[in-house]
């Protein structure tokens, strides 16, 4: 039964079918921000974001991961590349180096800024950790302060966490580039 189960799992499915792993990429908005956080997208699926409103992407995963599990690339050859950004870090729960991030979330803030139909998709592996804080960058350099953009972020996306030390790489990082 559990060989018939393990088969079955691993059908494709067409776009926007529910399945196992459908939830574990489930975009999350954050309220009318037109940023979407999710983990990584399954490799079949990501054709399918142009139609849940997805134009660009800023990829937070590390460079070892995309390159071994293809992501990076289906997501430039879906949205195109000029549309798909890298950020790749590491989740250790130390403080982000800005080299690694900043330059990715100023794509976003700008191309949200000038794009009023754009919709910015910010994936890590779950979801969770390095894209809040990705989304929480992008907030806070739209205008939105400290207070409302972790309340943004938190609220629409429950499995979110803002890492603190991740959340002082943003400010440090903002407080330096404001100079």
């Amino acid at each position: 039964m559990d060989v018939l189960w393990s088969v079955r799992a691993r059908r494709t499915r067409p776009c926007g079918v529910p399945g196992p792993d459908a939830a574990s990429a489930a975009l999350s908005w954050i309220g009318d921000e037109r940023i979407a956080i999710s983990g990584v997208p399954p490799a079949r699926t990501v054709a399918c974001l142009a139609g849940q409103g997805v134009t660009h992407v800023v990829n937070c995963r590390p460079q070892a991961q995309v390159r071994w599990s293809g992501d990076l690339a289906a997501e430039r050859a879906a949205v195109g590349p000029g549309r798909v950004v890298h950020a790749p870090m590491q989740d250790h729960g130390l403080r982000q180096r800005p080299a690694v991030w900043a330059a990715a979330a100023c794509f976003a803030a700008r191309m949200l800024n000038d794009q009023p139909q754009a919709g910015a998709l910010i994936p890590c592996s779950a979801g969770r950790r390095r894209s809040a804080m990705l989304a929480y960058a992008v907030l806070r350099l739209r205008g939105r302060d400290r207070t409302r953009a972790a309340a943004l972020v938190l609220t629409y996306r429950a499995e979110a966490e803002l890492v603190p030390a991740y959340v002082r790489s943003v400010e440090g990082w903002l407080a330096t580039a404001a100079r």
